[in-house]
Order: C-alpha cells, then sequence, then structure tokens
C-alpha cells in the first residue's frame, strides 16, 4: 500500500455510497468507526445535494473494541430499519472496520428483517472506489431483479434501460436527461434510470425492458452482463460522448429496437471545421487522462472530430486498462495506466503538451506548469457540478465539450496578445480604453509627493514577461542544454500554440551542435533551420 497525499478514487465503500445516494428507498448501514464519516462531505458540499446520503453509521470507538462491536451494528440496524423504513437495505463496512472481521451480512441476516438485505463483501485492500459502486449495483440486481413477463405484455413503443449512473458522477445528471431526450426522439421509451433515480421496486423490473444502454461502464457493465446471461437483455457497447460516437449509438440502439437507421446527429459545433479557429488549432498536442470511458471517449474527438494530436492517453481505471491500452497502441502510443498522480505530471512534463484533458487532478498539475486544461472526468471538483445544463452526452454534449475545450486555447491566445502588448506605450497599465480614443475617465491622482521631479516622472512600464514561463523541463532534462534567461524571455514572445513545438526544436538543434547553453541567438538560428 503507498501513501499519497491525492487520490483519485476513494475506498469501495464510498462507491457503495455513492448507489445508495442514487437510489430511493434503498438505505446502507456502514460499519465505520468515528473518522470515517468524512464521505458525507463530498455529496453535500461538492455535488450540492439538499439532503444527506442515506447512510448510517455504527461510528464505534477506540474503547469500543474491548467490548462487543458486532452488538453495536446490530443496534445500528435496527435502528436504521424503524427510523428510515428502507425497502431494501444494504450492509457492509468500512476500510477501518474491515480489520475488526464483524461480518455485517451475517450480522444482519441473523436479525430476520422484513425487507432484502444486501450484504456486501468489498475488500478495501485490494480494489477502489469505482469497483465498488459497480459491484453494489450488481449484488442489488441480482437480489432485487424479479425474470420477465412470460409472454411479455405488448408496448406501443421498445423500451430500454440506462444503467451506471450513480451519485457524485460525472455530469450524470444532465447526460441522463439529453439520452432520455435523444432516445425519445428515436421512437424509444426509458423504462428505468438506475442506480440514480430508482427505487427498490424499479431495481426490481429492470428485465421487463427490451434491452439496456450502458452509459457508464465502470459502474453499470457488470449488471448489463448478468443481465444478458440470466434474462437474455442485449446491451449497448457505444457511449456517446462526441459526435461520431453519438451516432455509432443512435445507429446501435436502432437496431436492438427494430427501428429504422436515423439521420447522423447534427450540432452547432460542426462549424469548427469550417472556421479560422481550426486553422491554428489544428494538430495541437492534447494529453488525456481520466477515467476509462471518458478518457477513450476524449482521445476519438480529440483525435477525429478536433484535428488535435493525442501524445499521452492514460486511465486511473485498472479494470479497463485493456480497452485503454488497445484505443493508445492504435494511435501508436503506450497507455499510461496508474493512480499516482506524480506519474501523470512526470508524463505530462516530458511530453510538455499544449491541452491537458483530465481531471481535477490534472487541473492542479496544468497550473503549476502553466498549460491549459479542461476536466473531462472525475474526480472533479464543486465547478465541475454546474448549476446550468452541462452533458457530455449526445448532439448537446458535444456543443458543451467544444466550448470547454477550446476555451483555454483562446483564452492562453488573449493572454499571449495582452502580454505581446503590455510594453507598447499605448497599452501600458496607465494607458486610457483604447476605444475612447486615449482620452478616458483618468485614474485617480496619486497622493502628491515633496519632490517635484518625482511629480514629474513618467509613469513606469510594466516589465513583467509575455507569458508565465514555464521552466519545466522534460524527465530526461540531463541530457538538454539549459536556456539562458533571456531566451527564456524570448520564447516566452512565442504565441502559446506554437511554443512547445519552438522550444522542442530549439532543444534538438542545441543538443545536436553539442551547445552548452541555449541562448536568443541559438533560438533564433534554430528557426532559420527548422524554417528551409
Amino acid at each position: 500500500m503507498q501513501l499519497t497525499l491525492w487520490t483519485y478514487e476513494g475506498p469501495p465503500h464510498v462507491g457503495a455510497m455513492r448507489v445508495a445516494t442514487g437510489l430511493r428507498d434503498v438505505h446502507y448501514v456502514l460499519h465505520a468507526p468515528q473518522g470515517d464519516t468524512y464521505a458525507d462531505l463530498l455529496f453535500t458540499m461538492i455535488e450540492r445535494r439538499g439532503q444527506r446520503p442515506p447512510v448510517t453509521y455504527t461510528t464505534f470507538q477506540a474503547r469500543d473494541l474491548g467490548s462487543d462491536t458486532a452488538e453495536i451494528f446490530k443496534t445500528a440496524v435496527q435502528d436504521a430499519v424503524t427510523r428510515f423504513s428502507p425497502k431494501a437495505l444494504l450492509v457492509g463496512a468500512s476500510c477501518t472496520a474491515e480489520l475488526i472481521q464483524d461480518d455485517p451480512g451475517g450480522l444482519a441476516a441473523a436479525l430476520n428483517l422484513s425487507i432484502p438485505v444486501v450484504a456486501l463483501e468489498l475488500p478495501s485492500y485490494q480494489r477502489k472506489e469505482n469497483w465498488g459502486a459497480s459491484e453494489t449495483f450488481y449484488q442489488l440486481a441480482r437480489q432485487l431483479v424479479r425474470p420477465r413477463q412470460d409472454p411479455a405484455p405488448s408496448k406501443p413503443r421498445p423500451s430500454c434501460n440506462l444503467l451506471g449512473p450513480t451519485a457524485l458522477g460525472f455530469r450524470h445528471r444532465d447526460d441522463i436527461i439529453e439520452i432520455t431526450r435523444l432516445l425519445d426522439q428515436l421512437g424509444i421509451d426509458v423504462q428505468t434510470v438506475a442506480p440514480m433515480g430508482a427505487s427498490a421496486e424499479d431495481v426490481a423490473q429492470l428485465a421487463q425492458a427490451d434491452f439496456n444502454v450502458v452509459l457508464y461502464p465502470e459502474t453499470g457493465l457488470a449488471t448489463a452482463q448478468w443481465l444478458e446471461r440470466q434474462h437474455g437483455m442485449p446491451y449497448t457497447r457505444h457511449v456517446p460522448i462526441g459526435l461520431g460516437a453519438t451516432q455509432d449509438f443512435m445507429h446501435e440502439v436502432c437496431l436492438l429496437a427494430g427501428l429504422p437507421l436515423p439521420e447522423a446527429p447534427k450540432a452547432r459545433a460542426q462549424w469548427y471545421s469550417q472556421s479560422v479557429d481550426s486553422t491554428y488549432l489544428t494538430g495541437k498536442r492534447v494529453f488525456i487522462f481520466g477515467d476509462a470511458t471518458h478518457a477513450l471517449a476524449a482521445a476519438r474527438v480529440a483525435r477525429e472530430e478536433m484535428g488535435f494530436e493525442v501524445v499521452g492517453l492514460g486511465t486511473y481505471s485498472r479494470e479497463f486498462a485493456r480497452e485503454v491500452r488497445e484505443a493508445a497502441r492504435a494511435m501508436g502510443l503506450q497507455a499510461l495506466i496508474t493512480d499516482d498522480y506524480l506519474q501523470v505530471q512526470e508524463q505530462i512534463e516530458a511530453l510538455q503538451p499544449e491541452l491537458i484533458l483530465g481531471t481535477q487532478m490534472e487541473r492542479h498539475i496544468a497550473k503549476r506548469l502553466g498549460l491549459p486544461c479542461a476536466v473531462i472526468s472525475s474526480p472533479v471538483h464543486v465547478q465541475d457540478f454546474p448549476a446550468r445544463y452541462a452533458p457530455q452526452m449526445g448532439p448537446e454534449g458535444a456543443n458543451v465539450m467544444f466550448d470547454t475545450w477550446i476555451h483555454p486555447l483562446m483564452m492562453g491566445l488573449e493572454e499571449h496578445l495582452i502580454g505581446m502588448f503590455r510594453e507598447d506605450f499605448e497599452f501600458h497599465a496607465g494607458a486610457a480604453p483604447s476605444h475612447l480614443g486615449g482620452h478616458g475617465m483618468p485614474a485617480a491622482a496619486p497622493a502628491p509627493v515633496p519632490a517635484p521631479a518625482a511629480a514629474a516622472a513618467p509613469a513606469p512600464v510594466l516589465q513583467t514577461p509575455a507569458v508565465p514561463i514555464t521552466t519545466a523541463a522534460p524527465a530526461t532534462a540531463g541530457a538538454l542544454p539549459p536556456w539562458s534567461h533571456e531566451a527564456e524571455r524570448e520564447l516566452g514572445k512565442i504565441p502559446f500554440f506554437v511554443r512547445g513545438k519552438a522550444r522542442r526544436n530549439t532543444e534538438r538543434f542545441a543538443t545536436e551542435r553539442g551547445l552548452a547553453t541555449i541562448t536568443v541567438e541559438t533560438l533564433y538560428d534554430a528557426k532559420a533551420h527548422f524554417s528551409r
């Protein structure tokens, strides 16, 4: 086990909490000591839910370890059933309580409750949060789902279930709305969305739909596979993130539902390929990291729809490492499979991308390195649960992704232009707004100073570099000559969207010629050399 400052996923019982919080009438009794109740804040503070998760903690203390902690757990179960009257009960242990081996499932079964009890065996020291959510949903479905009615009642339209959305999921709330709307336009009804928004009875009715749509394989695939084995229900393989994937998804669900194939989806972002923006943003070097579903989708969108060059692809979802490795291999890359953010940072520094698509962790890394970044995957922070409608899936999701990815690059260009003209006589900090002809309202006069000469002194001109200079070197920096301060300043004047290429070409030029230091002259010599 490795001690870390940040983590991409919590322990598996947090995944179980995400499922329980998404459900409507299911309660979770968690055998846990004081201190393991921190996860409540993830839902109330970050996701901004109006109520705390439906979780009862035993909160045993150190002094209880010398007595009967099992009795504490049984009392907590009885109290929770009496107080909340759930239709089904989940029971399990946190990573700390797992060590005392009290067997929550056996203790709950001994109480002979009148509702279904699902015992969760979540190995906290071998598995993590997304697996815990998947396993919880799978075990709940195994216990509650009833067989298909035979013969099935006739329905005016085919129906499906949406599987995988949970509480604390990245844009799950809006993805459900977008895909439900899209399916309705195709002539398909959504019977149940689960776990998020479903009741115990809704889960029990899952097998009555015609097929399943797996929106998030990390949390819904295991249940979909079980429903296919036990109840003969097919499920979708395409995740509708991006225009291409959305079109593939629409064809797939129409084939499953026996409906005619639809027209290709349209999105406002399609004007991009015909705009001037695509001219200087095409070929941008992008590094992608996140959960497997969003990382794979982002790689396809970046490469096929935005015209970016994917220089790095990785995931912390070890259960889907094979799929990510195959996608990376198809792009001539070696996938980064890790849950260590320091390894991710090292690869970003080595690759020097011009845009990072990642998680909240990569956002922090990008800030330190002065690189544009857009968040595409959990883990996320409060700003990634917007009040506005902002799906990632379907046609509208394509628009949202376009804005989210392009704006960091465009703002970087704006900052570069501001920096480029910062020392110009017309644009320095003391100048009036140019749109007022230089005769705008003057700034408040400074307090008088005794010396007349000082009052007549011109306003100082800011000498800040044109843009923040990133001095982070690649992982093999020992083989590269250092940059002089003057050369770094000159490099900072180059537009951000070609600065990375200029740096790499100059370092290659200097290394091939055995130069000890990269100077301003080296920078321009390299430019002339590679321009031939």
